[in-house]
């Protein structure tokens, strides 16, 4: 490709509304623009790199047995209504209507549908197991569009289903899928963990996410250093945590004037925040639930939704407070149980709290010498809260680490929730209908070239790892207005790209240093530049991008180089 004729068109400035790495570089290196808020498109540089992500999944699809087909991106709304689902994607789901009042969606995933099919012509236990995948669009109407390709209201994704008769299979099958993804990410040149996840909307019996280290990511992820054990923050059950803080006080009501916040009680107070009681109070569906934790701790949102098997979680607002009879900033579970108005439930470290300090449900008024198990009465007592780096490994008790991570890919143990409620089922050995048993297995295709990027880049632009960059090699004639430097580089560049289509001729009238500029900010990892050395001695010089390393050779000698470069860096996967 020759740059005069590349559509790449880089911007000198960020623009502001880029604020992680990926998003700005992409815009800044001519490789998407914004179409409007979560659309982009995707210029040549980009698809180069989104088909490489898709040809390897392909590959690594095809080891397991996958067969790729393509599903409508337009669904019917009764097969989310047979499911449930249509409800629970709430404003999120893109819903639409045809001419004749009849309601679809567009496919924010597409477990109903590859389930409905599957069920058209399978029938017997001869037939499984099915391991089918597609790469298609996905459609999701975020409420706030942001990061660019880290969460947009239109992606790619591969998504895989697999259909089986029995948990035996679906075991067998799962374990296929979590190694392949395992082989796509290293392929991708990502360094990533493989955590255990909470299964969400989409259900089911056990999940894992596939977690590229970065620090723009979303998902918090905690680690074992002395094990294997590694999830997603919102997962983790974590160990109760046991006060050392002990009293035979009885509970005594104190004036806290104007103090309604943990740190302003504390520190009025003076006492540590691992004494104090928080009171968040939310609304899971139509329930008003009072959750508590220790003031130190932060509520685990998706637990208490789990606990509740919630549809839809948020804060209670100004009015549930007072149909409850609540007082933000000086809530506690005394003297309220048995209310028909709202739900109380304690984390079970703040039940193991001896001398603790809660609200007094009155304005300006706070309890200390708190004992819970004594004081609370009849409360819900479950795990609530976020594991913190205080914590140890709940599998193996030894120190935890924790990261910020970026969601890639996600694998789901079904079971047989949609096959249920859809009729999916086939005749067993013996004659009698069972439901298939299903997995489910997705990977964010434009996100892991974000995420690529998230991991991979300096101040100067994106460092791509050689299986994934739009183009391997970019050629830089220092001055093309001499013929004999041409020339050359003309050569060099049909000797390089007689394979394949990997090679960048940059012929721009520019200056070497514009040239430069771009070569880094677009990030291909081999720079080849012929300039005055090639005129005065023989010889051009290579700078790999990854290392920064810079190798002067002879011209004779540099496209073997070149090679030897590059099957390093795939064997690496660097």
């Amino acid at each position: 490709m020759l740059s005069s004729r590349l559509y790449s068109p880089t911007l000198r400035e960020i623009p502001a509304d880029a604020v992680v790495v990926s998003h700005q570089y992409m815009l800044k290196a001519g490789m998407m623009r914004k179409v409007a808020s979560g659309f982009y498109a995707f210029l040549p540089l980009a698809f180069r790199s989104i088909q490489k992500v898709e040809n390897i999944i392909r590959q690594e699809m095809a080891k397991v047995g996958s067969q790729e087909m393509l599903m409508p991106i337009v669904q019917p709304a009764e097969l989310w209504r047979d499911t449930g689902r249509w409800d629970v994607f709430g404003p999120e789901m893109f819903k639409l209507q045809d001419r004749h009042g009849h309601e679809y969606c567009l496919g924010p995933t597409h477990e109903e549908l590859i389930t409905a099919i599957t069920h058209m012509d399978t029938s017997s236990y001869k037939q499984l197991p099915v391991s089918l995948f597609q790469i298609q669009n996905k459609y999701r109407d975020e409420k706030r569009p942001r990061f660019g390709l880290m969460r947009s209201r239109e992606f790619i994704m591969k998504d895989a289903y697999t259909f089986d008769e029995d948990e035996a299979g679906l075991d067998k099958q799962y374990q296929l899928m979590y190694d392949a993804y395992t082989k796509i990410f290293t392929r991708c040149g990502l360094t990533f963990k493989a955590v255990i996840a909470d299964t969400g909307a989409i259900g089911g019996s056990g999940s894992h996410e596939f977690e590229v280290l970065a620090d723009a990511g979303e998902a918090d992820i905690v680690y074992g250093t002395e094990c294997d054990f590694a999830a997603n923050i919102e997962a983790v059950i974590p160990n109760t945590l046991y006060s050392d803080i002990t009293n035979d006080r009885e509970k005594e009501l104190v004036a806290t004037p104007g103090k309604h916040t943990i740190e302003m009680v504390c520190d009025y107070l003076n006492i540590s925040i691992k004494q104090s009681i928080k009171a968040v109070v939310y609304k899971l569906d139509e329930v008003v639930v009072l959750a508590l934790v220790r003031g130190d701790h932060e509520v685990n949102e998706v637990r208490l939704q789990n606990i509740y098997n919630a549809v839809n979680v948020s804060m209670a607002s100004d009015e549930d407070l007072i149909a409850c009879g609540l007082t933000a900033g000086y809530i506690s579970p005394i003297n309220l149980t048995g209310s028909e108005k709202f739900d109380i439930i304690v984390d079970k470290t703040v039940m193991e709290m001896k001398d603790a300090c809660c609200g007094g449900n009155v304005v300006d008024k706070h309890y200390v010498h708190v004992n819970p198990k004594r004081d609370f009465g009849d409360v819900r007592v479950d795990t609530i809260r976020l594991i913190t780096k205080e914590d140890v490994c709940p599998v193996g008790g030894g120190p935890i680490e924790m990261r910020k991570g970026i969601e890639v890919g996600q694998v789901f143990k079904l079971g047989t929730k949609y096959s249920e409620q859809l009729g999916c089922t086939f005749l067993d050995k013996n004659g009698k209908s069972q439901p298939m048993v299903m997995g489910c297995y997705g990977i964010g295709v434009t996100r892991t070239v974000a995420a690529s990027i998230e991991q991979n880049h300096d101040e100067h632009g994106i460092i791509w790892p050689i299986n994934i960059a739009p183009y391997e090699v970019v050629i830089i004639p220092a001055n093309t207005k001499d013929e004999e430097i041409m020339n050359a580089a003309q050569e060099l560049y049909e000797a390089l790209n007689d394979e394949n289509d990997e090679v960048v001729l940059d012929d721009r009238k520019d200056r070497a240093g514009v040239k430069f500029k771009d070569a880094d900010l677009i990030g291909y990892p081999v720079r080849i530049t012929i300039g005055k050395k090639w005129k005065e001695s023989g010889t051009v010089e290579i700078k790999v991008r990854r290392s920064g390393e810079v190798i002067e050779i002879p011209f004779v000698g540099c496209e073997a180089k070149v090679v030897t470069i590059l099957n390093e860096l795939r064997e690496k996967n660097l």
